[in-house]
């Protein structure tokens, strides 16, 4: 790791690393945290995902919305209108709303295959937004004059990489660039993550052999057709399973490319410094 022991993390010039977890631990807090001190830049994976490499799919999907009615179809063939997406660090409606759910259209939902094509654009793009994270670094000393950078990640990073291959190309290239930090969660937190997706259903990515198999034993199992299903309904049986088959990844990359803290001792750390102090106890305990 670039910071072995907790001296060489205290001592660092550059402060450089990147959180990893499931959505909803404190990954963008802390950033907003150690952004708001003044000296960290923030590099947010899904603000990347969503400008650089889907952008242009998101904005066509919300034009494409818009010409189904007849006013705004005219005006957008005559230019006479702008539509934008207007994504930002704290809100990533746009590009969970292009990534969708499958099912009923009725409904809101999308063909199953359109809804798989999508999640294939995103994980090309997790990937290369999470390969930028070199260039950002450069980018924000160069430009800006910052050392200390963090690299907010996507709940999703642990799809996209396989933590077991020593030579996975993401990885690598992270761990020369960063510390990774795992926030884990407890039961209770994974509680509470449950509940409250069961009240605001959102799109994810999911690998492509898990969504397979979860799609084919939802339509099996509630002996219903594509057609019939209740995209909301379904995505809050696919989130439940997603914990449970994200955990063991996430600690695989703590094991073999990172460090591991506790959501526990994120929310106790209120500062800058007593974050820094964090991350030195747990790299001195190692």
């Amino acid at each position: 790791m670039i910071y072995e022991t907790a001296r060489d993390w205290l001592n660092a010039k550059q402060k450089r690393i990147l959180l990893f977890g499931m959505s909803g631990l404190g990954k963008t807090h802390v950033s907003n945290m150690l952004r708001g001190a003044g000296d960290w830049f923030h590099y947010s994976v899904d603000y990347r995902i969503g400008t650089r490499y889907m952008g242009e799919h998101i904005v066509d999907n919300f034009k494409a919305e818009a010409m189904r009615n007849p006013f705004l179809a005219d005006l957008l063939r005559t230019d006479s209108i702008y539509i934008a997406s207007n994504i930002t660090f704290n809100n990533l409606a746009p590009l969970s709303t292009y990534l969708g759910k499958p099912g009923n259209p009725d409904k809101g939902g999308l063909p199953f295959l359109e809804y798989m094509r999508r999640q294939s654009l995103h994980r090309h793009a997790e990937i290369n937004a999470l390969l930028d994270t070199g260039h950002f670094i450069e980018r924000a000393k160069a430009l800006y004059g910052y050392d200390n950078f963090i690299c907010d990640s996507g709940g999703s990073i642990c799809e996209v990489v396989n933590p077991e291959d020593p030579e996975d190309e993401v990885l690598t290239a992270l761990k020369q660039n960063t510390l990774m930090i795992w926030i884990e969660g407890s039961e209770a937190h994974t509680e509470e993550l449950i509940r409250r997706f069961d009240r605001a259903p959102k799109p994810m990515y999911y690998q492509p052999e898990f969504l397979h198999q979860v799609w084919s034993e939802y339509l099996s199992e509630n002996n219903v057709q594509e057609e019939d299903v209740d995209p909301n309904h379904f995505v809050r049986s696919a989130y439940a399973r997603a914990l449970a088959h994200r955990q063991p990844r996430y600690a695989a990359m703590a094991k073999h490319w990172g460090i591991k803290v506790t959501a526990e001792q994120v929310a106790q750390a209120s500062t800058a410094e007593a974050f820094e102090a964090l991350i030195a106890e747990t790299l001195e305990a190692r």
